[in-house]
Parts: structure tokens; C-alpha cells; sequence
């Protein structure tokens, strides 16, 4: 092509497949082209702010910079206008008329090359791959770009449809910006929300409120046609321009000083971050120096939003790139602190081409593990300065913290120095593990813990009785996470962590505590031998093994995992979810100083013989009904507590 003015061009580039793919492929989201567009214009305003320095006369007629976005519902238009470096002819040809080419690129690119010193030249610069401004045709079936080059007298029109041409036109002063670019996209039929101005707002906070450059949004009336002119002076003020509102004032909130920031500033943020309206528990700001460059704005909430356990939920994260954000759910934290809102805004992430792919860089993944561990160290902080506001924090958030537990071993250490625990002792679930450990009892080597549903349940479990009496405390977990940690957890400060309600107690070393009444004696050996023979027996079918317990204290009998087996809890989920076959037999435990134990050995070859039957069904029944499970035969066990009943009932009275 010899000319450009007024002439048709073709793309350079096989546009009409390409934009296919960039429309439906490289971009999630619509919404995305607006933050592209002022993306761009955020770019042509530091630009000129460059070229500025060594001429001023380039802002001389106006040196503040601004971007803004007009909706015109009568024409169905949205225009982007900003008062940047603006495009001449050939940018206008070069920049929107080859794919993946970017003026911006070029732009850095020339910085670099003039550097007189080392360092990051126009770190502030976005879209270097060129083809963010192509997403506005996901919305628009025409785009129009007027641009006026800052401190030259020629202004062009650059126009297509997206369909493999453009072309570019000399457009009148008086039509063209004082100096910069308007786009404006003449909407499709799928794309009217997008002259919503309270959609449009909501986006441009979303996306853009960290573009260091300010933001106005305005609505503009419908123009009357010549040949009915306005009937009133009311009629007339609808019609013109509404007045602009500033959206963002070109600085966010993260990259202003601590000091600059009140409280009333920092809770007004979290609630438009986090949609809750209630205060932040805690508030983290900081600002990264180093080998990465970068700033972190994070809440942790007063109360528990409501999606906290949903499965299908995504991160809580919003990551800005050179303060335009790239992910408004990026996994930034692991899935343990998702209760966590925050913003990171980096420098040095590298731009690819559809953003979104930007969360796989190794820069990215320093970040996260970086703001990770800073988090930990703010929490551990809290928890140590002031614990009553900490218990409120982890009453609200310890069920998914214990999830690192299992899921990040390389920060357990820092994890159990966070957990708190309801326990035997202290039910008011605020115990530390420090404090656990600081109050064992002599000759008590291990961490006891037990597995259940409720912790009102646990702590009247038979199977405590037993550490009760000798004035052990017990950890009571009922959250499911805690059935997989405690298995991988090799311990805390050299104690292992044991199951109360798995293999041997192993605690008769354990004095009982003063003022604990000494247990009755035990039955003869021979008589117990016999009964536990009987018992094993009658219940080969259901039990692994039957034996004396000293876990025991009052009740008669209890269900125990074998020594070498799973934790009865455990195994328990794995079965209902699929991940394990048939339950492994459990081990009856018999407390040999029960009163009903030694009556039922004195009788064992004396007394009726289905009777003792029915007995021993009814203890294992027992048994699973204390660790709140359903009788193995429900009806087997009502048929036979009838028949023990209606015995008793027909017995003489003593």
C-alpha cells in the first residue's frame, strides 16, 4: 500500500483466525477488555510522562493525566478516552494493524536501549504482546480509534470491523482529542450490560483501581434529533452530558504508607474486597524489597464467610501486575489459609500473552511462598501478643488451618506453634501444644489424642476413663482433617502423638492422681482366661481379639483399633468415601474390675449358657453404641436386651 488516507488495508496477520481464537480462547472472561483498554491508555499516559521529561512542552496545555469512560446507551457506544502520547499514522498502522505487535513492546524497548544506568526502565509499562486491545471485538462489531499524537497538528481515525481489515482516515481537529486516543466500540447485540453504570463501576474497581493513572466514568444523554427539539428545560438536562465521577484517583490503597491509611480506610477496603460487613481481624500491609519487588495488602476476617468449606471454591486473591490486576481469584495462599483476602501487586511478574498464564511463573511462585510464610509469621505474632483475639481467630479458621497440617509438612513446625485444641482437661478448646507439653505427668512420654465426631460425645468416651484417673490430658479432635493429620505427624518437641482409642494403653506407670479411689480387685486368672475365651468365641465374627484393658476406669468394655491398625475414625471416612474396603475387625477391651465382668467369670460353665450369650452380644453392643455407632444387628441386639429384661423381670427380688 502506497497511501493510507482513506484507503482499505489488510490486516498483517492472519486476523479473522486469530481473532477467533483471542475472542473465544486466550480470554476467560469478557470483562476483560476493559481492563485492556485502560490498561492501554494507563500505558500512552506513562509514555508521555516519559517523553515529557526531556519536552515539556508536550503537558504544557495539560499535565495531569486522565482516562475516561463514557457510556452512551442511545447509540449503544462505550468510548475509552485517555490524554496520553496518543498515535500518529504509521503507530496507528503498526500498533493496531499487526497482531502481536505492540507499541508498547517497542516503546520499552527503546528505553532499555537509551539507559545510561542499570536497572528496571518503564516498569510501569503493560500489554507488551500486543493484543489486549483486540479483546474489545469479543463485545463490539465496529471499533473506531481517533488519536492525536501529543505536539503534532494531525489526528487519524483508525476503524474496522475485526474481520481482516482496517483502515485509516485524517480526521478534523475539532473531531479528534486535544491529544491521545478515544476507542470507541460500537457494542454487539450480547453486550448492552456493559452501558450498565453501576456494571461498568463495579469492573473498573474491580480491575483497575490500581492504574496509576485516575479513572472517570460519565454517562452521556441521548442528543435530540433537529427536527424535535427539547420541550422543557428538563427534557434538555437529561439529554446533555451527566457530570463525570471519579472512579479511582490514581493510587491505590496497598501503595500508599501505613501511615497514610486509616483504620476506617483499611476496613472500608476489606469489605469491597471481601463482601462481608463485618471488621478485619487482622490487617497485614507490606511492601517486599529485594530480589522480588512487591506489595500485600491482606484481611483476615471477623467471621466465617459462608462458601469457607464449598469444594468448588476459588482462591480469595487478587493479583495486579504494574497495578492492573490479572486474577481477581488467584491461588496466591494454599488452600489451609483460603480464609485470607488479599492483593498482591508485583513489578517484576512477567507479562505473557493471555495473562492469565502468568501464575505459572517461577517469580509468581517465590511470591506466594514469600507472602505464605509472612502470613504465618503474622498469625504466630498474634497469638502471642494478644490471645483472646487470636482464640476468636481460630474458632473461626482453625478447622481449615489444621489442613496444612497434613497438606504442608514443611510448615508444620510453625503450624502446631498456631493450633489450639479442645482438650480433657480444658474444654474450652483455646490449649496450646506448648502448654500441653509443659504439663505432663511423670513418666508420661507421648501427646494422647482422640478421634470423633462431636467433642461432646469424646469427652465422655469410656475409652478416657482410664487416662481420667491418672490425671492425663487428652486431645479431642472432631474435625475430619484431624483423622489425616495426626496419622503423618511424626510429633511435637520429641512427644508422639498416640491414640487413646487405638492398641495398648501403656499407662500403668502413670500414677493415679491423690484422691482417686483404688479399683476393685481383679476376678481370679483362671476365671478370666475362661471368660475371655468365651467371649472370643461367640464374637470371632466381629471382634479381632478380646482382652483385659487398664484404659478403663468404669465402664465395662470399649472398642479399640488393633495395635498395627488404622484409627478406627479414620477408617472409618476412608470407608464412606470410597477409599477402603471392608472395616478391619476391632478389639474388644474388658475392664476386669467391673462388677458385672467379675459376676459374669464366676459363671462362666455354671450359668445358662444363651444367657452369658446374650451378655457378651449385649457388651460389644454397648461398646458401639459409646462410640456413637448403630448396634452391628439391630435387630439381634433388641431381641436379646428383651430376653435379659424379661429374665430379670421373673427373678426374685434379693
Amino acid at each position: 500500500m502506497t497511501e493510507m488516507d482513506g484507503q482499505t488495508h489488510a490486516f498483517q496477520a492472519d486476523v479473522a483466525r486469530l481473532l477467533d481464537l483471542m475472542v473465544h480462547s486466550v480470554y476467560s472472561e469478557r470483562n476483560i477488555f476493559l481492563r485492556e483498554l485502560v490498561s492501554n491508555g494507563a500505558d500512552a499516559c506513562e509514555k508521555l510522562r516519559h517523553e515529557a521529561l526531556a519536552d515539556p512542552s508536550l503537558t504544557a496545555d495539560c499535565p495531569g493525566f486522565l482516562i475516561t469512560v463514557g457510556l452512551d446507551k442511545a447509540n449503544r457506544i462505550l468510548t475509552v478516552t485517555d490524554n496520553g502520547i496518543g498515535m500518529s499514522k504509521e503507530e496507528l498502522a503498526s500498533s493496531l494493524g499487526t497482531i502481536a505487535r505492540s507499541g508498547t513492546r517497542a516503546f520499552l524497548e527503546k528505553l532499555r536501549a537509551d539507559a545510561k544506568e542499570d536497572g528496571p526502565v518503564g516498569s510501569d509499562l503493560i500489554g507488551q504482546f500486543g493484543i489486549g486491545f483486540y479483546s474489545a471485538f469479543m463485545v463490539a462489531n465496529h471499533i473506531d480509534v481517533l488519536s492525536r499524537r501529543a505536539g503534532t497538528s494531525e489526528a487519524y481515525r483508525w476503524s474496522s470491523d475485526g474481520r481482516g481489515s482496517f483502515s485509516i482516515v485524517p480526521l478534523p481537529l475539532e473531531e479528534a482529542p486535544a491529544r491521545g486516543t478515544k476507542v470507541i466500540l460500537h457494542l454487539n447485540e450480547t453486550s448492552d450490560d456493559y452501558l450498565d453504570a453501576y456494571r461498568v463501576e463495579r469492573i473498573l474497581r474491580d480491575y483497575s483501581s490500581a492504574i496509576a493513572v485516575p479513572v472517570e466514568l460519565v454517562e452521556l444523554g441521548q442528543e435530540p434529533a433537529a427536527e424535535t427539539p427539547p420541550q422543557d428545560a428538563a427534557e434538555e438536562a437529561a439529554q446533555k452530558p451527566r457530570e463525570p465521577r471519579r472512579i479511582t484517583d490514581g493510587s491505590a490503597l496497598w501503595t500508599k504508607p501505613k501511615s497514610a491509611v486509616s483504620d476506617d480506610d483499611y476496613t472500608e477496603f476489606y469489605r469491597n474486597l471481601s463482601g462481608q460487613f463485618d471488621k478485619p481481624a487482622l490487617t497485614l500491609h507490606w511492601r517486599a524489597e529485594g530480589r522480588h519487588e512487591y506489595s500485600v495488602l491482606a484481611f483476615v476476617p471477623g467471621s466465617q464467610p459462608f462458601d469457607l468449606f464449598d469444594p468448588a471454591r476459588k482462591g480469595r486473591g487478587k493479583l495486579y501486575v504494574r497495578h492492573v490486576l490479572i486474577a481477581q481469584d488467584a491461588e496466591i495462599l494454599p488452600g489451609w489459609l483460603r480464609f485470607v483476602r488479599l492483593v498482591v501487586d508485583s513489578a517484576d511478574l512477567p507479562l505473557n500473552m493471555s495473562r492469565e498464564m502468568i501464575q505459572e511463573s517461577p517469580v509468581y511462585a517465590a511470591i506466594k511462598k514469600a507472602v505464605t510464610n509472612r502470613v504465618v509469621q503474622e498469625l504466630t505474632k498474634l497469638s502471642e501478643s494478644d490471645a483472646e483475639a487470636y482464640a476468636n481467630v481460630w474458632s473461626h479458621f482453625g478447622a481449615v488451618m489444621k489442613e496444612g497440617l497434613y497438606e504442608d509438612p514443611e510448615r508444620r513446625d510453625a503450624l502446631f506453634k498456631l493450633a489450639r485444641f479442645t482438650t480433657s482437661t480444658y474444654p474450652e478448646g483455646k490449649r496450646s501444644l506448648a502448654d500441653y507439653v509443659a504439663a505432663l505427668r511423670p513418666n508420661q512420654t507421648a501427646i494422647y489424642y482422640l478421634l470423633g465426631e462431636e467433642v461432646k460425645r469424646l469427652n465422655v468416651s469410656p475409652q478416657l476413663e482410664g487416662f481420667r484417673s491418672r490425671g492425663i490430658e487428652v486431645l479431642l479432635l472432631s474435625d475430619p482433617i484431624d483423622a489425616f493429620w495426626v496419622s503423618t505427624a511424626v510429633g511435637y518437641d520429641g512427644k508422639p502423638f498416640k491414640s487413646v482409642s487405638q492398641g495398648a494403653a501403656d499407662i500403668k506407670s502413670i500414677a493415679p492422681e491423690a484422691g482417686k479411689e483404688t479399683p476393685a480387685a481383679e476376678p481370679p486368672s483362671g476365671q478370666l482366661a475362661s471368660l475371655f475365651a468365651l467371649m472370643k468365641q461367640e464374637l470371632a465374627d466381629v471382634v479381632d481379639d478380646v482382652r483385659a484393658s487398664d484404659r478403663l476406669s468404669e465402664s465395662p468394655a470399649c472398642l479399640i483399633a488393633p495395635d498395627h491398625g488404622m484409627d478406627r475414625r479414620l477408617e472409618r471416612m476412608l470407608a464412606e468415601h470410597g477409599q477402603l474396603g471392608a472395616l478391619s475387625k476391632p478389639v474388644l477391651e474388658i475392664n476386669p474390675t467391673h462388677p458385672l465382668v467379675s459376676v459374669l467369670a464366676e459363671r462362666v460353665g455354671q450359668a445358662d449358657k444363651a444367657t452369658l450369650d446374650d451378655i457378651i452380644w449385649l457388651l460389644f453392643e454397648e461398646a458401639r453404641l459409646m462410640e456413637g455407632e448403630k448396634p452391628q444387628d439391630a435387630s439381634g441386639f433388641a431381641t436379646r436386651l428383651t430376653r435379659i429384661l424379661l429374665k430379670a423381670a421373673r427373678e426374685p427380688a434379693a
